[in-house]
């Protein structure tokens, strides 16, 4: 299996409350929509220090070519015109588990 995890820090103007609770509906609902999406996790942030992100997620596929196709999905693509508006910046790293 294949887990991959994404952090990803709002920009300063963004009302990151908001922006974290919208961009955790939009990811828990992929569950629903992607096949290829085994099981997913999303946290909002509650640490008060500067290096903190604002949310994470957890995603896992059986390999791959689970991945890949979540990354071309419709549903996936929307988030991420979401994530073009609000994020600063994301940090990803994917491994095997």
């Amino acid at each position: 299996m294949l887990r991959h995890i994404v952090m990803i820090k709002f920009k300063a103007k963004t009302d990151s409350d908001l922006a974290s609770n919208k961009l955790k509906v939009m990811l828990i609902e992929l569950k629903n929509t992607i096949d290829s999406l085994l099981d997913m996790e999303v946290g909002i942030n509650i640490s008060s220090k500067p290096s903190a992100y604002d949310i994470v997620l957890t995603a896992d596929f059986n390999d791959d070519q689970g991945l890949n196709s979540y990354r071309v999905h419709p549903d996936h693509m929307s988030v991420l015109e979401y994530l073009k508006v609000v994020m600063e910046k994301a940090t990803v790293v994917d491994y095997i588990i």
